[in-house]
């Protein structure tokens, strides 16, 4: 078994003997060659995004409970999304590290968290500008159009600027979801064209 790393891509390349007849038959299985500036760049831009989505929606369930109100199912879904993406990309690394990345596993589990990701924006979406009190109206009424906005060291203020950080964090969330959403379909782009392109391959 032999892997080799470019400057520019990652190789994975496999040999194999097959003993018989007293003689040694070699396999060559393909080398996929990886982008390796666009996979650093797409796992930090996923870390960040699920992260980030991870922090929030952990707050925001601190709130509720502090609150004493229920917890919306969303919350713990989307921390378990990006918890498992989080998991999956530690997976890939794995992999490089192994020289053993394929098309089809990147393919098969970024297509599964794609799905899981789309889900979750949609409901985000719903809740930000749905028909029945949406997050946005709420803060478009009593936070961002404000009139006058509170000033000075009192509770009234601090309380406003508590209601602003949540509408922001509302907005930073779907930002993040979205971005999130739209990388794992470029990664499942560049794992294809990873495998269109291998090196190696009977023809």
């Amino acid at each position: 078994m032999a892997s080799t790393v470019t400057s520019d891509s990652l190789v994975y390349d496999r040999s194999r003997g097959i003993g018989g007849g007293g003689g040694a038959n070699v396999e060559r299985v393909p080398k996929y060659h990886w982008p390796a500036i666009q996979l650093n760049v797409w796992m930090l831009i996923m870390l960040i995004a699920a992260c980030t989505i991870i922090g929030v929606f952990a707050t925001f369930i601190d709130i509720q409970n502090t609150l004493l109100l229920p917890v919306p199912w969303y919350f713990p879904y989307f921390i378990t999304v990006c918890s498992l993406t989080i998991l999956f990309i530690a997976l890939l690394l794995a992999l490089i590290f192994q020289r053993r990345l394929l098309p089809s596993i990147v393919m098969i589990g970024s297509f599964i968290l794609f799905v899981l990701w789309l889900v979750g924006l949609v409901v985000i979406s719903v809740q930000l500008w749905g028909p029945n009190g949406s997050v946005s109206t709420n803060c478009n009424l009593f936070v961002f159009g404000a009139d006058p906005k509170p000033t000075g060291q009192n509770l009234v203020t601090l309380a406003w600027l508590e209601q602003r950080s949540i509408c922001q964090s509302w907005h930073a969330v779907f930002s993040f979801g979205l971005v999130g959403t739209v990388f794992l379909v470029w990664m499942m782009v560049i794992a294809y064209q990873v495998f269109a392109h291998v090196e190696g391959r009977g023809r």
